[in-house]
């Protein structure tokens, strides 16, 4: 003879409750083993920035766009929550609901996860603090650069030294022989580097307090007088890059540009060298000149 259990209401409800939260859990399990296969195969957006044209750079978008997303996830967590709580917890009849003061668990889960997720934040920024500041013991090329009102002066190694003001280039060395284009990019004296090589960089001051500012680079570094800066640029690709000044600096700031020439290596160094030889043959002439004058 058939049995019959009686099954409350209370049971059923426990039983629906722990179905509903086996599917969670599986939902989750399988987002979470998707997610990986679908973040590596895409790239990260740019959140209306700069990936950044130099290894120092990329370093600094890495971090903002990582800071973005996880603002992201937070802010949709956040909403879901109290979307959740709106409709979970709407009223439904006229009776006042279970009252409580204290929920330990979720005091200490709103602290600590806060506190934890700065501690994060706080680490990735020193580190790439620490990756964009540091200098390579061997760098390719060492350039001094100084800044005037209003224009810039590039002393490279070999008493090389380029000098234009405003949006004067004396030099408009362009890729691949060619003349510097587009004209828009080429405004101003252009610093030409060799690209996937570091560049170490002295930056200084003749008067007042200067802007040295490489958009595409995600890169700005004060020039003051009295004090010198020194850091490093790894270009990563052959380019031009267009940069100003972003301290306002006098009469002319507005048109104090410059640009970033990044040549391929070999093409760099035979820019070097034909620079290096057209200042030797000026050189000679003029003291030639002074000692014709002199007797």
């Amino acid at each position: 003879m058939a049995s019959v259990v009686a099954v409350s209401p209370r049971d059923a409800e426990t039983a629906r409750s722990l179905a509903s939260r086996k599917r969670r859990r599986a939902l989750g399990t399988l987002v979470a083993a998707a997610l990986p296969f679908v973040l590596g195969g895409c790239q990260l957006p740019t959140f209306y920035g700069y990936r950044g044209s130099t290894k120092q750079g990329h370093d600094e978008f890495l971090l903002y766009a990582g800071t973005v997303i996880a603002a992201i996830v937070v802010g949709v967590i956040v909403a879901a929550l109290i979307v959740w709580s709106v409709v979970r917890y709407r009223k439904r009849s006229d009776d006042m609901p279970r009252q409580f003061q204290y929920h330990i668990p979720l005091e200490i889960t709103y602290i600590v996860v806060p506190v934890i997720m700065v501690l994060i934040l706080f680490g990735f920024t020193v580190f790439t603090e620490n990756q964009v500041d540091a200098v390579s013991p061997t760098p390719a090329l060492k350039v001094k650069v100084t800044a005037f009102q209003w224009g810039w002066s590039y002393q490279y190694p070999g008493n090389l030294t380029v000098t234009g003001v405003t949006t004067e280039d004396p030099d408009p060395v362009g890729i691949n022989g060619a003349q510097c284009a587009p004209a828009v990019d080429c405004l101003g004296p252009g610093l030409v580097v060799p690209a996937g090589e570091t560049t170490r960089i002295t930056l200084v001051s003749h008067d007042v307090i200067h802007g040295f500012y490489v958009p595409q680079f995600n890169f700005s570094r004060y020039a003051q007088p009295g004090v010198t800066n020194i850091f490093d640029l790894t270009v990563q690709h052959v380019g031009i890059y267009r940069a100003q000044c972003t301290q306002l600096c006098g009469l002319y700031h507005s048109l104090m540009f410059f640009h970033v020439v990044a040549l391929p290596p070999s093409q760099f160094r035979s820019w070097m060298s034909s620079q290096q030889s057209s200042a030797a043959t000026v050189s000679a002439s003029l003291s030639h000149s002074t000692t014709k004058a002199a007797a």
